[in-house]
């Protein structure tokens, strides 16, 4: 990324600070496959203890954690539920269908989030041998496609109760978990509670150069070290990667806030231009906006550019800002200063 680019196509962008790199590079190491890598090890202690589960499994990616966690609770026929903007349904290549063989029933929610009451006429009756077994339900938090929004906990808890009044399976993915915890004022271990199980990823907000863990019971994450081989995901000298983790849960998760803080502030400029049509409301460090109707987002985009500033389109004439480690308030002011001047 060049030096007075300002880059806010995604929160993954980010690089390791100096600090996260020297420390990562004091990292102790063994092979992970033979389950010698100490810091690894201690990572996946951490993780498990912040969510109060009983076990956690380090990954290369969200996606492989996710994709693990349907495999662990489906099998091939079988239906998952989702919202209709789910990461596992749009992002993920189609794995849930490639790897496990399930199909996805979308939920038409609202920005990423759906009702436990929506839920229950989606559900499958099991004796209908000729309809696909429902299994799973996916929740994401926060909503990627739905700007950063944070679920409600105590829809969570009423989804819950479905999940178990119906024998399912319940798994969060959680990739931005932690924006969600910081702007909500959350105990993660309520979470922990109410999951069978959930990814956490470290190289979002919190600027790990990369890794996830899936945290489960014990039993689960046994099954899924299985899993993570067969996907391809065993790993070896890995600890220098966890360290990176390490580093970031115990000095990037009270910092997220200045991203929250930076992102509405970025919204409001955008409210208040005549060339924008609405803005999706802003919880975390993810602002969705519209242009007006007969505008051309890829000429907008461009204009951006032409100013050094990048952000991404999310399809459906949906932009997308997102704030992160390294945009600083001197960035901030450089954005909004061109969002002032824009004539479009």
């Amino acid at each position: 990324m060049k030096k007075t680019e300002i880059n806010l196509i995604s929160d993954t962008i980010t690089r390791p600070t100096k600090e996260m790199l020297s420390f990562m590079m004091e990292a102790e190491v063994g092979d992970d496959v033979f389950h010698s890598d100490p810091t690894v090890i201690e990572l996946q202690k951490k993780v498990s203890s912040i969510f109060g589960v009983e076990s956690a499994l380090f990954f290369p990616s969200g996606t492989m954690a996710n994709q693990t966690a349907i495999k662990l609770h489906t099998q091939p026929s079988d239906q998952l539920i989702c919202d209709k903007y789910s990461h596992v349904y749009n992002y993920e290549s189609g794995g849930a269908s490639f790897h496990s063989g399930v199909s996805c029933k979308l939920i038409d929610g609202n920005r990423g989030m759906f009702k436990a009451q929506q839920l229950e006429g989606m559900i499958h009756d099991p004796d209908k041998y000729y309809l696909p077994m429902t299994r799973l339900v996916v929740v994401e938090n926060t909503t990627n496609k739905g700007g950063g929004a944070c679920w409600d906990y105590d829809e969570l808890v009423r989804i819950k109760k479905v999940c178990k009044d119906n024998n399912l399976r319940y798994h969060l993915d959680g990739a931005r978990i932690f924006n969600a915890l910081v702007a909500k004022k959350e105990d993660p271990k309520l979470y922990g509670k109410l999951f069978d199980t959930i990814s956490v990823c470290l190289s979002k907000g919190l600027g790990a150069p990369i890794g996830s863990l899936l945290l489960s019971s014990e039993e689960n994450i046994q099954r899924a070290i299985r899993i993570r081989k067969l996907f391809g995901g065993g790993m070896r000298q890995v600890g220098y990667l966890a360290a990176a983790g390490i580093y970031a849960l115990d000095h990037h998760i009270d910092r997220l806030k200045e991203d929250h803080r930076r992102a509405a502030i970025i919204g409001k400029a955008l409210k208040e231009s005549n060339w924008v049509d609405a803005v999706e409301p802003i919880e975390t460090n993810i602002v969705i906006f519209q242009l007006k109707e007969g505008l051309d987002e890829n000429k907008f985009m461009e204009l951006l550019e032409a100013h050094e500033i990048k952000l991404i389109s999310m399809g459906e004439g949906k932009l997308r800002v997102v704030t992160h480690l390294e945009f600083d308030d001197e960035m901030l002011d450089r954005v909004l200063e061109v969002l002032k001047k824009i004539d479009f």
